[in-house]
């Protein structure tokens, strides 16, 4: 079946994301930072964001939960901006010419819907190369979870088979092909051009 769709992850595919680029002002050095990423069980916390809780309700139970860090865990929310930390320029140009090519783009994203916002105003290509976005914390739905897949394929109007899926995490791609998408788990622009070829 012929493609007719690219989807693309956005974070750590279009823009890097690291909540430690925003921690290191508070600790001497990165495993400091590793160390208190792990106490607070940061990665599942910030999932639940991801999957629709406001960010206040996230920073208030978290902080009754560490009370001693109530300070960094705000500093989080109002520092958030400075988790992205840099575009990855390649990956847009390959996005690009697959449009100017004619294939449709969309974006399929586990984000809060507040930082979002942030992120579409900060970074212009969003809106200008993505027909459609699926942001989870907008339909309180998470990858990989495959009712957020069958919601994407709703909104776009395509079927599985007819879409390329590019994703950094592998979990997310392991459902991406057991659904019948054509799942390219990125690892550098390089490589997502190789796999590219190899589909289109």
């Amino acid at each position: 079946m012929p493609i007719h769709a690219a989807i693309f992850d956005f974070g750590n595919v279009l823009v890097k994301w690291d909540a430690r680029n925003l921690y290191k002002r508070f600790f001497p050095d990165l495993q400091s930072v590793d160390s208190f990423l792990q106490q607070i069980h940061f990665l599942d916390w910030n999932a639940k964001q991801d999957a629709g809780r406001p960010f206040s309700e996230g920073v208030a139970e978290l902080s009754k939960q560490f009370p001693q860090y109530a300070d960094l865990i705000q500093a989080y929310d109002t520092h958030w901006e400075e988790s992205l930390v840099e575009v990855f320029d390649e990956v847009i140009e390959i996005a690009k010419e697959l449009k100017q090519s004619g294939l449709p783009l969309y974006m399929l994203t586990n984000f809060s819907a507040e930082k979002f916002l942030i992120a579409r105003k900060k970074y212009p290509f969003i809106d200008e190369l993505f027909e459609t976005i699926i942001v989870s914390g907008e339909h309180k739905l998470i990858k990989p979870d495959p009712a957020i897949f069958h919601l994407t394929l709703k909104l776009i109007n395509h079927k599985a088979e007819e879409c390329i899926f590019i994703d950094d995490s592998l979990p997310n791609i392991e459902t991406a092909r057991k659904l019948g998408f054509h799942a390219i788990h990125y690892q550098s622009p390089t490589q997502l051009k190789t796999s590219l070829r190899g589909v289109l």
